[in-house]
């Protein structure tokens, strides 16, 4: 297995900072207030050829009693406990702080690999007076960084990956299926992941945001390897007044373009938003898989034999647009359909990835002109030459032809209608690109 690495230390030293510096990439959200990342954060990095798994955990508050604070230690724990090696973070303005202390205590029971990396030395050469005071933490020599200017972050990685398991594979594999789970905050995101993985991963409360990052969690089933990276929830704009929340948006969008699979998240209670919609739009402008999970479907009173079919009905009203997209009803608490939402999510990702052949594809174009002629204006029949799949992921076609301007929406639809009668495709947008010969291609 993979080394993992994790970062932890009180609310604010630094943490997050000196995660993007290694991750080389602005993964978590960096704000000068404490208890700004609440879980615990993924990435892969790598350091002189030996790849790693590096986690960014909330900030150790080891007496707090605030809700919010003591899932960060309870997170913070769990990273503590998966970690091969703990790099532990203090900030040498502050000096050893009584939490300090305690958090020092924590990780000399837990028996791991300790790194101690005091932050804020941001000037070469000695370090101040104030840094040998870590020594009386008991977790030997401290390494002087700077997170912000990169200072010293070389010589703590050594450090670092010397204390790698012997057994660790440090090379770089990752087949993994990329699931983006999205939806609005509150919809039960972090819940479904939670379930799937059998352990309490990602903080889970009635408090709509609670889930700021973007958060990697591995999972295997059988021969099936799947990342599922859980979303902030998406507000609409006008209620995104903090800068943190416009990070999360933010980031919530680039997990959705950096996966192969999306499980568009919809509350089976609050029944389908303008905002939903919006989510899912984006998804399939981006040309990704997509599934929708009606979730807390297992809360729906007065359920009859007709419920799920008026339901599914307007889903497909609503998303028109991806009429592609499987639905599954779910319950992210009881577990209700999960089995069959992990079924599907690799199911849909073969689809999005499949290719067919030439061959294949023009005898369907062959099939589609002579069922349903194509259409003609002022005596101009339009022709359809040949296709040829040119993409995967999503499966994109060109279609090359005598004229452009005949190629209508409609006739389009219906070519793609075809293919999926023919092929399948299920779960996956088709694109086509419209070439006329001797003009540049339209869509």
């Amino acid at each position: 297995m993979k080394p993992t690495v994790a970062i932890v230390g009180r609310p604010n030293v630094g943490k997050s900072t000196l995660f993007n510096k290694i991750a080389g990439q602005r993964i978590s959200i960096v704000e000068d207030v404490p208890g700004v990342t609440r879980d615990r954060i993924y990435a892969e990095a790598v350091w002189l050829d030996k790849h790693f798994t590096l986690i960014d955990t909330g900030g150790i508050e080891p007496a707090s009693k605030d809700e919010i604070l003591s899932q960060m230690r309870m997170q913070a724990n769990l990273a503590i406990e998966t970690a091969d090696v703990v790099i532990f973070m203090v900030n040498v303005r502050d000096g050893v702080t009584a939490n300090d202390m305690d958090v020092a205590s924590m990780l000399l029971k837990a028996k791991k690999k300790i790194v101690l990396a005091v932050n804020k030395v941001d000037n070469i050469g000695d370090p101040p007076f104030e840094f040998y005071e870590f020594y009386n933490l008991g977790l030997g020599d401290p390494i002087a960084i700077s997170s912000t200017h990169g200072l010293g972050v070389g010589d703590l990685l050594d450090e670092v990956t010397k204390m790698f398991p012997e057994d660790a594979d440090t090379t770089q594999e990752d087949d993994s299926i990329k699931v983006a789970v999205i939806g609005r905050p509150n919809a039960g995101k972090s819940s479904l992941i939670n379930k799937i993985l059998g352990e309490n991963r990602l903080i889970v409360s009635d408090i709509a945001g609670t889930t700021r990052d973007a958060i990697d969690s591995k999972f295997v089933r059988g021969e099936d390897k799947f990342l599922f990276i859980d979303t902030a929830g998406m507000r609409k704009r006008g209620k995104i007044d903090e800068a943190v929340e416009r990070y999360s948006v933010i980031r919530s969008l680039a997990a959705v373009d950096r996966s192969d699979v999306c499980i568009i998240m919809i509350d089976a209670n609050e029944g389908i938003t303008e905002q939903d919609t919006k989510i899912a739009g984006y998804a399939h402008e981006q040309g990704k898989a997509c599934i929708l999970a009606v979730n807390k479907w297992d809360a729906v009173e007065n359920k009859n034999d007709k419920t799920m079919k008026e339901f599914t009905d307007r889903l497909r009203e609503e998303f028109a647009y991806m009429s592609y997209a499987s639905i599954i009803f779910i319950s992210a608490k009881t577990g209700q359909r999960i089995d069959k939402l992990l079924d599907e999510v690799k199911a849909v990702n073969g689809q999005h990835k499949r290719r067919i052949t030439t061959g294949m594809l023009n005898d369907m174009l062959n099939e589609a002109m002579a069922k349903q002629q194509p259409p003609s204006d002022k005596g101009k029949r339009l022709k359809i030459y040949y296709g040829t799949q040119v993409s995967t992921a999503p499966p994109t076609f060109i279609l090359f032809c005598n004229s452009a301007d005949l190629f209508h929406y409609s006739y389009l639809r219906y070519i793609e209608n075809q293919l999926r009668a023919t092929f399948g495709f299920s779960g996956t947008p088709v694109k086509f690109i419209v070439r006329e010969k001797g003009k540049k291609d339209t869509n």
